[in-house]
């Protein structure tokens, strides 16, 4: 007899789990109680759940499958910095960090296997993506975060980042629906504040996001605000032009009201004159911005290499002098591979 296909229970609204146990002549709230378990206590499988009969439990279990990921393989930096192999339900593969600073832990999560974009200075995009990830993936990625948190550094994970593997906005659906569950009380109840979602600039998708009024932090991956040397670096800047990028902007800042942080590596011979630099401070003067200025970790090619000091420096005194927040962020976790740009499943 042919094995039935049985559902991934988390893909189900607490609604449809609600209606699915009337169907099978129980109570309504039995669907309000494997909800709770499923996502405020991130069950793994169904025996766990201990206020629900055996005979329930076994109707489930023949019906429906928990999709949790299991981390493969965890790596500690020298610095404190964590990087997770997730073994994802079909045997693939994505990495998500953890990183600690004496206030806080970030999770930097993944939302694609592999990436739908094509940056040269970054490894994640050499692997081409393979699928985009489920809104349950994402959300584990945060609970193994956060228990590592718990267990190492006596604290819960206070922000959530999502830099990791993949372009967010390709992913527009199932990244939305995982942050609901993040932040919402019937889940892990965090803050929308305290989350950022960093783009490469995917215009119509940020309108999007500012028509769907979000709350948490917007963040894009700049690095040349010369459409010339952007496209060079990143390609998909022929289709996505920095006019276009802008104009999506400035509709985020009217709808939201929200800063815009833009991430900016300066590499050596790409983008460290001056005319770069006065790009960059022309195209952050529509709306508040902050520029956190990023070091480059290599991926093994010579084509980008990390700019000077006084490159750097310049950078620093030009936006401060135009009143610009700019912030010099070290990397952490290079020594295992977990910092920006890193990311690609060598471990």
């Amino acid at each position: 007899m042919e094995e039935v296909k049985k559902k991934d229970i988390r893909a189900l609204t607490r609604e449809q789990l609600r209606d699915f146990f009337e169907s099978q002549g129980d109570k309504a709230f039995r669907g309000n109680q494997v909800y709770e378990w499923l996502w405020q206590k991130s069950a793994h499988s169904f025996d766990v759940m201990t206020n629900i009969s055996k005979e329930t439990r076994d109707m489930l279990e023949a019906n429906f499958v928990i999709n949790h990921i299991k981390v493969d393989q965890m790596q500690r930096s020298s610095d404190g910095t964590i990087k997770n192999a997730v073994r994802l339900h079909d045997d693939l593969v994505v990495e998500s960090v953890l990183i600690p600073t004496k206030s806080r832990t970030t999770a930097c999560v993944s939302s694609q296997v592999g990436c739908s974009l094509d940056c040269k200075f970054c490894a994640t995009a050499r692997l081409k993506r393979m699928r985009n990830l489920n809104p349950d993936e994402i959300y584990d990625q945060v609970v193994a975060i956060d228990n590592e948190s718990r267990l190492y550094f006596n604290r819960p994970l206070s922000n959530i980042v999502f830099m990791g593997m993949g372009e967010p906005l390709m992913n527009y659906n199932n990244v939305l629906k995982a942050i609901d569950k993040i932040t919402s009380p019937e889940g892990l109840g965090m803050s929308p504040k305290r989350i950022t979602v960093s783009t490469s600039g995917v215009p119509k998708l940020i309108k999007r996001m500012a028509d769907e009024e979000v709350k948490f932090k917007l963040a894009v991956s700049l690095h040349s605000a010369i459409d010339q040397t952007r496209t060079s670096i990143m390609p998909f800047n022929a289709k996505f032009t920095l006019a276009d990028l802008r104009e999506a902007l400035e509709y985020w800042y009217q709808k939201t009201k929200s800063r815009i942080t833009y991430e900016y590596v300066v590499w050596e011979g790409i983008n460290d004159t001056k005319k770069d630099i006065d790009a960059l401070v022309d195209f952050c003067r529509f709306a508040p911005s902050k520029v956190n200025l990023i070091e480059y970790n290599p991926i093994d090619d010579g084509m980008f290499q990390q700019a000077s000091n006084k490159a750097v420096d310049t950078y620093v005194e030009t936006l401060e002098r135009n009143g610009i927040v700019v912030t010099l962020r070290r990397s952490r976790g290079k020594d295992i591979d977990a910092a920006c740009g890193q990311l690609a499943n060598k471990s």
